[in-house]
């Protein structure tokens, strides 16, 4: 495994690539997602492999797959398996991958998406800016079951424009961050040093956020803004994302609201608890996540009557919280007449 000590310089000239792929049941597309990291234009060194207690002959297709191109080319990466006999769950997966992963720099993969043969190349480029961004994130093209464009984007579906883009890379990143999450592990390369310094990733936070969150209090971002995949949507994502329209925006506005806000209670918690350590970017990380957890316990204590939430709902949003820690107005709607 490897320890900070033999962390390479950011911006070395041949940087060793690995795959962290997380693997679960979901055979169907496992084939053309590893040829589609084979046929890279810059090849990767190694892929690990961690399967999360699959039982459909994930792991033998995958061992299969490798041989058959090594067949044929003796260039071929290793394939590196961790099996876990009992579920660890999508953040704890990935985090062991990561780790398992000696290269200095660790592209994410899920087993269902595509890469476009460029991908490793610019994301590579993008790490390499003058800035030295410690993790890339990119655009994605979304693909139904069979792989045919949906007809949109993933950075159209969360609402990323170009001024948001400019702003996660820079110093703004963190302020972004703390009110959403708009970057998708399956498009991320990232330095084997940021890993390691977000290691052991809380329990509360998906993986690709938290590498994100102290990405950006640390060495920063960089943003393509081209797609890089093919991001498949399907009934079996562990993860994916959904285009919401006018009725389910209003759906959201009906679903109960105590286990989200327990959850967004305990990932503040968690960020009060780690990041200012983490921190060599941003000087006012301290300050900023303790009034996120501030708010988050605002919202966590609201009465389960709605009429009852009004008072403490105004309050909260004089102090101007809703607005830098979330969709404002949106979220304030959503405390005032959610069911519990």
């Amino acid at each position: 495994m490897p320890t900070a000590d033999d962390t390479p310089t950011p911006g070395s000239a041949t940087p060793r690539v690995s795959v962290a792929l997380g693997t679960h049941n979901g055979a169907r597309y496992l084939r053309e997602q590893l040829e589609s990291i084979l046929g890279q234009g810059h090849p990767v060194d190694e892929i690990v492999l961690s399967d999360d207690a699959s039982g459909d002959g994930t792991v033998e297709l995958a061992e299969r797959v490798i041989e058959e191109h090594r067949a044929a080319d003796a260039a071929t990466p290793a394939l590196i398996v961790l099996r876990n006999p009992t579920p660890l769950g999508v953040t704890a997966n990935f985090e062991q991958a990561l780790l398992a992963a000696s290269g200095d720099v660790i592209a994410l993969s899920d087993q269902d998406d595509v890469w476009h043969p460029d991908r490793v190349e610019r994301a590579l480029a993008a790490h390499a800016r003058p800035a030295g961004a410690e993790l890339v994130a990119a655009e994605a093209r979304l693909v139904d079951d069979d792989g045919e464009p949906l007809g949109f984007t993933l950075f159209e579906t969360l609402g990323v424009d170009a001024q948001l883009r400019r702003r996660l890379e820079s110093d703004a990143a963190f302020d972004e961050l703390l009110k959403r999450n708009v970057l998708t592990g399956a498009t991320m390369m990232v330095r084997r040093e940021l890993v390691l310094r977000a290691a052991p990733f809380p329990r509360s936070w998906v993986h690709d956020e938290w590498l994100a969150v102290v990405a950006a209090v640390g060495g920063g971002l960089a943003v393509v803004d081209e797609p890089l995949i093919d991001y498949r949507q399907h009934d079996a994502n562990q993860i994916g994302v959904t285009r919401l329209g006018l009725g389910g925006r209003f759906g959201r506005l009906r679903a109960p609201r105590t286990e989200r806000n327990e959850r967004l209670l305990a990932r503040a918690s968690a960020l009060s608890e780690r990041l200012p350590q983490l921190a060599t970017r941003n000087p006012m990380v301290a300050e900023r996540v303790l009034d996120k957890l501030a708010h988050e316990r605002v919202r966590s204590s609201l009465p389960s009557r709605r009429v009852a939430r009004l008072g403490p709902v105004v309050r909260e949003w004089r102090t101007g919280r809703y607005d830098r820690f979330g969709l404002g107005a949106q979220d304030v709607l959503r405390d005032l007449v959610q069911p519990v």
